[in-house]
């Protein structure tokens, strides 16, 4: 764990973990270097040991904290929500929201799985697997209680998660849409995907007759 040494450790430490959230996601984890976080920060680069052991362990402590956040905030948004598919509306609403403002958090998240070391790397993909139960968990009661219809429960688990975060992609504060229509139209969007359809009506529906 990173450690903190004096009286301004804390607050050196929340200084250097900003300073390499910025620096990995604008030159990418393998590009930035010690000397250069340290030199953001405004500190010798040998200063940087009393708090972070390594650059990886910079990196894991970044990822997981946003998991872990995330799964934190989820649980308090899906609070006193009755049934699956108030359950679901108040997921979307929360992966989106959440989205709208960790951009940096959720691109590094993705982005560089790929540079933590094979512990670092479990520990976050068992991080995700929880955050990806929760909505498995929807899907299937609503499946249970006749209101989802879905073909499979991964499946369509991966491609909420995929479809909600795809936002941080072409977000931007201060867009044509409001938050809230944001959030409107991806809950349509999700919820047009499992809700089960209508029998088809009509006098020609059915096919040519014999």
């Amino acid at each position: 764990m990173a450690r903190t040494i004096g009286s301004h450790g804390p607050t050196t430490m929340e200084a250097i973990r900003k300073a390499g959230l910025r620096l990995i996601f604008e030159h990418g984890y393998e590009a930035m270097s010690l000397r250069q976080l340290a030199a953001e920060v405004g500190i010798q680069p040998g200063s940087l040991y009393n708090h972070i052991s390594t650059k990886q362990e910079l990196l894991s402590d970044l990822i997981q904290d946003h998991i872990n956040d995330l799964l934190r905030e989820l649980d308090l948004a899906l609070r006193d929500k009755q049934g699956p598919l108030e359950k679901l509306r108040a997921f979307v609403a929360f992966h989106v929201s959440y989205h709208m403002t960790r951009k940096r958090e959720v691109f590094i998240a993705n982005s560089e799985l790929r540079s933590l070391d094979p512990r670092n790397y479990e520990a976050v993909v068992a991080l995700r697997g929880a955050y990806e139960r929760q909505l498995a968990d929807i899907l299937t009661d609503g499946v249970s209680d006749g209101v989802f219809d879905v073909v499979d429960i991964q499946v369509a688990t991966f491609a909420i998660i995929a479809l909600l975060t795809g936002l941080c992609s072409w977000y931007r504060p201060g867009g044509r849409l409001t938050k809230d229509a944001i959030i409107a139209a991806h809950e349509k969007l999700v919820l047009s995907g499992v809700m089960p359809r209508s029998a088809p009506t009509g006098a020609g529906s059915s096919g040519p007759s014999e």
